[in-house]
């Protein structure tokens, strides 16, 4: 692990444990091992780490999202596939989803989301051509800004479980299922 990777993995633990606010600097680099100066190399404000945490957040999406998709099976079972894989990193990280929007709200970062999310949105938008190709989405969907819905919407809906509802595990299912239906219906011809 090179010394960003370190320094974010800190904050992270940081942050999970004292807060946004009230984590300093101080307790990052403690954290990580490092002197105070190597922190601001790599980062100018404990505020500036939000997109790299929301980057690891992202990748992890990914990893999660390429692991249980099998590309072989039929589009209806990939986008359920794709659905239980973001509600799967919600509930899993949810502590530190609530984490990167608190600190993304309070700074002017919050500009850099699309950027930071560009892989994920690839990758969806990648699907969508092959899905419309196999006649599975309807060709007029535009994957590139399809995407980018998609995602704000199974996110935003998980989310709705996982950071908001107190009975989560009990609606997660229907929830799951609602999106998919909604999606189903609006990709298809």
């Amino acid at each position: 692990m090179d010394k960003k990777q370190m320094i974010v993995q800190a904050s992270i633990e940081a942050f999970k444990e004292n807060g946004v606010h009230k984590a300093t600097i101080s307790d990052i680099v403690k954290r990580a091992g490092i002197a105070q100066g190597t922190f601001y190399l790599y980062f100018p404000s404990k505020w500036s780490l939000m997109p790299a945490i929301a980057e690891v957040m992202v990748a992890k999406t990914l990893d999660v999202v390429n692991e249980n998709v099998d590309k072989s099976a039929p589009h209806k079972e990939q986008l359920q596939h794709i659905i239980h894989s973001i509600f799967e990193v919600a509930r899993t990280y949810h502590d530190i989803q609530a984490l990167i929007y608190a600190g993304l709200a309070a700074t002017e970062h919050l500009k850099e989301w699309e950027t930071v999310y560009a892989p994920i949105y690839e990758w969806l938008q990648q699907w969508l051509v092959e899905a419309q190709e196999a006649g599975f989405v309807r060709q007029g969907v535009k994957p590139e800004a399809v995407s980018k819905l998609m995602i704000g919407l199974i996110e935003s809906a998980a989310e709705q479980i996982y950071l908001y509802d107190s009975d989560a595990e009990a609606h997660a299912e229907a929830q799951q299922h609602e999106v998919y239906e909604l999606l189903q219906h609006a990709l298809k011809n």
